[in-house]
């Protein structure tokens, strides 16, 4: 039987899990990568079909990608590949419209980035492809032909992946804007042709003292999304 101490533990860290824009230059031993991607394949998925796969780019590779993402970032910061639309679409009506506005403000607001300065927000998007300085990069990606039941059971992966992570004290940021770029990861380190990047997720050790990581964006209380039929 499950006791109180582990409940309180288990809840803690997934409470402590936010996602972190800055990252210190300390390293992540592969060992404890493939620890936290061992632990999280127990995530549950359609008739055990674990449809996820993972590309880890560390060092040399991560550099490789980060140059050819901000490559092509600096000539074109609108560049996006019409996959992109597929993944995040149809978030302008409410609530998410507003939702999504407060997050910025509230993440732009702390790093002294105000309204209407489209340079500091350029700059700071762009760090999207430097993967927030973090040393480690995950790249996941799904079968084409697969639909929305593998699509789930990636995301309860992925949220395996963050979670492991932090009770390890690493951090994380799900990056699902890294498939604007699809084509451009896949041609630094290549995937089969029936695989599609489904998001990245940075890895590694936040930067305490980066003003963005003090963010903790809101969450709705149960009452407004939760039905209670009895």
């Amino acid at each position: 039987m499950q006791d109180q101490a582990t409940t309180r533990i288990v809840d803690q860290v997934m409470s402590d899990r936010h996602s972190i824009r800055a990252y210190l230059p300390k390293p992540v031993p592969r060992e404890l990568v493939e620890d936290i991607l061992a632990i999280a394949s127990r995530a549950p998925s359609g008739t055990n079909t674990q449809p996820w796969q993972v590309h880890v780019v560390s060092g040399a590779a991560r550099d490789r990608v980060v140059a050819a993402a901000l490559a092509v970032y600096d000539r074109d910061p609108d560049y996006g590949e019409p996959t992109y639309d597929d993944v995040y679409c149809h978030l302008d009506g409410e609530p998410y419209l507003s939702r999504k506005r407060a997050l910025g403000k509230a993440m732009y607001g702390l790093m002294g980035i105000g309204k209407g300065d489209t340079a500091g927000m350029l700059a700071q998007r762009r760090r999207n492809f430097q993967l927030f300085d973090a040393p480690v990069g995950l790249f996941f990606t799904v079968g084409r032909q697969l639909g929305h039941g593998s699509w789930m059971d990636m995301g309860m992966f992925m949220q395996n992946v963050m979670i492991a992570a932090r009770a390890r004290g690493l951090d994380t940021c799900p990056q699902a804007y890294w498939v604007r770029f699809e084509s451009v990861v896949a041609g630094e380190i290549g995937w089969s042709a029936d695989q599609r990047l489904v998001s990245a997720i940075c890895l590694g050790y936040a930067d305490h003292s980066a003003p963005e990581n003090k963010l903790v964006s809101e969450r709705e209380p149960v009452a407004g999304f939760a039905t209670f039929h009895q």
